[in-house]
């Protein structure tokens, strides 16, 4: 691969890092936007669920209804056959109208209770699903803010160990500096020392020999002898 396909292939990662490293920065804003609309169509699904429960009981008091009014005719029907077959054969025509009837409501009854009992499953489902999600949500906040002060305390760890490291090498470099300075001052006063005659009184002086005590004996030996 050529310099310039390298150059080339190196520049689109650089470009796919930075568009995933804005999208990854954006993923938490847009999770919580879609937690948020979830939890609206679940409000809207409560809604519909709501008017389906209300139309179910209006089903069910009118199959109620319809239900007393069949025990109703089916009584006058019992008392007219006796006296009036003819009253006796109208409230039965109106017992199997009322029966169609009630019938036919049931059969709304039992589509609202289908309707109902699925739509309580997917809503109690979804409703899951959107507890798990916020969850995980909430651990991956958790753990994203957990890796920043992570990152932001290493960072600042290296740098701590780079300037102590920095810093002990100075030092030893003042050290150094200072040692060097002080072995200069101790030869320099050697030196001095040594065009003084201070040096030789130093020798004799650690070697038990007093020079100008040795003179001073020797001269009052004279003094004392007369000579």
């Amino acid at each position: 691969m050529s310099v310039w396909k390298k150059l080339v292939t190196a520049i689109k990662g650089g470009a796919n890092e930075a568009a995933e490293a804005v999208v990854d920065s954006q993923a938490l804003r847009i999770l919580d936007q879609e937690i948020r609309e979830a939890k609206e169509e679940l409000r809207k699904s409560d809604h519909a669920l709501t008017q389906i429960m209300a139309k179910r009981k209006l089903a069910d008091q009118k199959v109620a209804s319809l239900k007393a009014s069949v025990a109703e005719y089916e009584g006058h029907a019992r008392k007219a056959a006796d006296s009036d077959r003819n009253l006796a054969l109208e409230c039965a025509q109106k017992v199997v109208e009322l029966r169609d009837q009630m019938d036919a409501e049931q059969k709304y009854v039992d589509q609202f209770n289908q309707s109902e009992q699925t739509l309580r499953r997917n809503i109690a489902q979804a409703k899951s699903n959107l507890r798990r999600m916020e969850q995980q949500i909430d651990m991956v906040k958790a753990t994203e803010s957990v890796q920043k002060a992570q990152v932001a305390v290493s960072s600042r760890h290296m740098g701590a160990n780079s300037k102590m490291k920095t810093a002990a090498e100075s030092l030893q470099r003042i050290q150094s500096r200072q040692n060097q300075r002080s072995a200069e001052l101790d030869a320099a006063e050697e030196l001095a020392s040594e065009e003084s005659g201070d040096s030789l009184d130093a020798k004799l002086k650690a070697a038990g020999i007093n020079g100008s005590n040795a003179n001073a004996d020797d001269e009052l030996a004279r003094i004392l002898g007369g000579n």
